[in-house]
């Protein structure tokens, strides 16, 4: 199970890609601009700062639940995870691998995604960005940049669950970013069966068995009822 942005829009978290796929908004910073000037981290810092408040007040719903539910019947293999928002972790789901928030090494640094918040007309350069208090280097936040590799041994992690597993179900995610379509391409290669619950077009839509437009928490609550309904099998 792969999910993204999608599934946490109904806990007040904003989706960042319209119906195509497009990006809305202002375009995130990139790794290189982040480590290469100082302008574009005390931008991108006082942006998480005006935007935290939304994620670290969104609370788990009814879809992180019902995927907690799922795994808690042995329905998921793993639960690869694009979000940075922690909305699974608090929602108490079990074998989970976290692709864009991985441990670094080094300068340690608060899970703060960019807030996108709108900050252009105001004067940010005289915000103060700490540096490591080891070393004095620029302070890097414990998430993957756009323009960063996802470190390979959370690739290879993924993939073998992905091997293990008998179909993948992606979830609130258009796709668009490699790092999440390129299962979707391991799967297909595979033979194994894709389905896809996302409002709006995905970068994978023609490897698709299956898709579903509808809200997470709609789709995953009626398979569990489903799932529930089902006689018991005689073991």
């Amino acid at each position: 199970m792969l999910s993204g942005a999608g599934i946490s829009t109904e806990s007040g978290i904003p989706c960042y890609r319209d119906r195509e796929g497009q990006r809305t908004g202002r375009a995130s910073i990139l790794l290189k601009d982040f480590l290469g000037s100082d302008h574009a981290r005390r931008r991108y810092w006082a942006r998480s700062l005006i935007g935290w408040p939304v994620v670290a007040g969104a609370e788990p719903n009814a879809a992180h639940h019902a995927v907690r539910a799922l795994a808690a019947r042995s329905r998921v293999h793993r639960l690869v995870t694009q979000n940075v928002d922690g909305l699974h972790t608090r929602a108490a789901v079990q074998r989970m691998l976290e692709a864009m928030n991985p441990d670094f090494v080094g300068h340690a640094a608060p899970d703060l995604p960019d807030g996108d918040a709108n900050i252009e007309h105001l004067d940010f350069d005289a915000f103060d960005v700490p540096g490591c208090t080891r070393c004095g280097g620029v302070l890097k936040p414990d998430v993957v940049f756009f323009g960063e590799s996802v470190p390979r041994e959370l690739v290879q992690d993924a993939a073998r669950s992905l091997d293990a597993a008998d179909a993948m179900l992606v979830l609130g995610s258009s796709l668009m970013v490699y790092s999440g379509y390129r299962f979707c391409e391991w799967a297909a290669k595979s033979g194994k069966p894709i389905a896809a619950v996302n409002i709006g077009k995905t970068r994978a839509d023609a490897l698709l068995a299956l898709k579903v437009e509808a809200r997470c928490s709609d789709v995953l609550g009626e398979l569990i009822e489903q799932l529930d309904a089902r006689p018991a099998v005689a073991g």
